[in-house]
């Protein structure tokens, strides 16, 4: 008896609070990102673009610290009333400006090409991660993590780049800014001194300290004011992916919805989706609301504050006007500087919770590869000839077993068995056991070389492309499968020809076909593919009795040397040379 599968260690969380999204394991997940990134192509393009947009910010920042100093010229000629002087300041001015411009266009190309090569990356990087194997299918064993992927790889993987391009060059800008204006604060309050009657008070630095204290009371404010936001930017992504999904589910059985005339019913089932993004993004309001009130507040206190803060050195004479408006300038660059953390907490808690979204699903994707590796699995075992052999064979479920009536099941090349029992015995489990997609249980499974083997679902899938891409699927069209069968001959044989002209279209085949024609185009693709064998379930079920007629005809010709094994309900069909009872027992109950 196989030890029976652990499905929560598969499922992910079924339930409880969602995870604490805080700056903890940030730096954890941005030395993931990057180390995908030291590894990927893109690492010298996107090295180059950094170094690059780095340069232009430090010499962007060395001219801000000019146009400082030139204020306080520019001033000083003023209140001296010294016309010339005045004109020279204003040339230099020009000159100042226009440097500046030409460091901001290459700030604006560089930033913009990075952001692009980002993307590129990034989104390249999580769909090789996702797309390979048989991760798209086991991923939605993962619980809330493996709900609608596609915006995790689409839209959050577009925002984490924005977002991280525009905080990390706010903060380095920031960080020189810094470090530059408070040496030049330094220096002009180096010498303050506060009489106080008969005595005096002297702080070195003085400026530099009500910088810092008016910046880091601001943080802390805001920190404490607007945490709860990360969360909830989290929150509010998955519900906004959970709407466009219910709209897409729509948008797609549009016709069986017209049919049922089930308008009034879905567009209740909308209210829920629609209700959930409506009330996050209410909290989310109140969340900002209640921080605009520090930040709103903080920058409208910036205008009087570093006034203040000079008014002493300029009221007892150790600043000239220029020197106070020179001062004023470094204060504002200094507190613009430190004020980063409280312009940008949202958008620092919109990118901590894209971070957490996207890095999460990156990590869960290569562990899904050894899944439960330690539970029972079934064997897989590759034969070189087109026969396919099971042996004793048990697929685990919970709480129970599906297996055969027959421990050892042997077809011969272009033998055609049918596995057959009642709705609900678990022959679709079967199905992806056979597949590889659920391999727990035990026993053994040999079949062809994977090339050379078909496996047919219930639902046909016809990807996205032109007709001749269907059928060559999951060849490339270029590439044929089969190079003694013409695609236009297999539709015609197929009975399919009126789609002979449309071959190189490109249409939402899957919505511009009935599920009868469908199914008769994956028999076209079979015909182009010849493999060794195919596994199907529910085998031709919306076909009529000539289409299976049709069918029947080429596994007796074109197809007479491909081995069929099929799971489907009991049906007395000639198509098929022998039938096996598929049955489902407790768990543990033995054989």
């Amino acid at each position: 008896m196989p030890p029976q599968p652990d499905l929560s260690a598969r499922t992910g969380s079924a339930g409880g609070p969602p995870p604490e999204i805080g700056f903890r394991d940030a730096f954890r997940q941005l030395r993931v990102l990057f180390g995908a990134l030291r590894r990927s192509p893109y690492r010298r393009a996107c090295f180059l673009l950094t170094f690059g947009l780095v340069a232009v910010i430090c010499l962007n920042m060395l001219g801000q610290i000019r146009l400082n100093a030139w204020q306080g010229d520019f001033f000083d000629a003023l209140e001296q009333r010294l016309p010339g002087a005045l004109l020279d300041q204003t040339l230099i001015f020009f000159a100042i400006v226009l440097v500046l411009l030409l460091f901001v266009v290459a700030e604006t190309w560089f930033r913009e090409l990075l952001e692009v090569r980002l993307r590129e990356w990034l989104t390249r990087d999580l769909l090789d991660q996702w797309v390979t194997g048989r991760r798209p299918w086991l991923l939605g064993f993962q619980g809330d993590i493996a709900r609608n992927p596609d915006q995790r790889l689409q839209a959050d993987a577009r925002q984490l780049t924005e977002l991280t391009i525009t905080l990390g060059i706010g903060l380095l800008r920031s960080t020189l800014l810094l470090a530059g204006f408070l040496g030049v604060l330094w220096t002009l309050s180096a010498g303050a001194v506060f009489r106080l009657g008969e005595s005096e008070l002297h702080i070195p630095g003085y400026l530099v300290w009500c910088a810092l204290a008016y910046a880091v009371s601001g943080s802390w404010l805001t920190w404490r004011v607007g945490r709860p936001m990360i969360g909830l930017n989290a929150e509010r992504y998955a519900r906004e992916a959970e709407l466009r999904f219910a709209l897409v589910r729509i948008s797609e059985n549009a016709e069986a919805i017209a049919l049922h005339d089930g308008a009034a019913g879905e567009r209740r089932l909308l209210d829920q989706p629609v209700d959930a993004v409506v009330a996050i993004t209410r909290r989310l309001a109140y969340a900002l609301a209640r921080l605009t009130w520090i930040t709103s507040g903080y920058g409208w206190l910036g205008l009087i504050v570093p006034v203040l803060a000079a008014a002493p050195g300029y009221f007892q004479g150790q600043l000239s006007f220029g020197g106070l408006m020179m001062t004023v300038g470094a204060f504002n660059q200094v507190q613009a500087a430190l004020r980063w953390f409280v312009d940008y907490f949202p958008a620092i808690a919109d990118w901590r919770a894209t971070l957490f979204r996207v890095v999460a699903l990156r990590e869960i994707l290569p562990g899904l590869d050894t899944l439960a590796e330690g539970e029972g699995r079934i064997t897989y075992v590759e034969h070189t000839e087109p026969r396919i052999t099971l042996a004793d064979l048990r697929v685990a479920l919970p709480g129970s077993e599906v297996v055969l009536a027959e421990p050892l099941v042997e077809l011969a090349p272009g033998e055609r068995l049918l596995l057959t029992g009642p709705k609900g015995v678990g022959k679709s489990a079967v199905f992806h056991a056979l597949a590889g997609l659920w391999p727990w249980g035990s026993g053994t499974v040999h079949l062809p070389p994977r090339d050379r083997l078909a496996f047919l679902p219930g639902r046909p899938y016809l990807p996205l492309g032109s007709l001749r891409a269907v059928l060559a699927y999951p060849a490339l069209p270029d590439s044929p499968a089969s190079t003694d069968t013409d695609p236009g001959a297999a539709l015609e044989r197929t009975g399919l020809a009126r789609l002979v002209p449309l071959l190189d279209t490109e249409r939402r085949w899957d919505q511009e076909l009935g599920t009868d024609e469908q199914q008769r185009l994956v028999a076209a693709r079979l015909l182009l593919h010849r493999p060794a064998a195919v596994v199907m379930d529910e085998p031709m079920s919306a076909l009529d009795p000539d289409r299976r007629e049709l069918l029947a005809d080429l596994f007796a010709h074109e197809l007479e040397a491909t081995t069929v094994l099929a799971l489907g309900p009991p049906v007395q069909d000639p198509f098929y040379h022998r039938r096996i009872t598929i049955e489902r027992r407790p768990a543990g109950s033995g054989t």
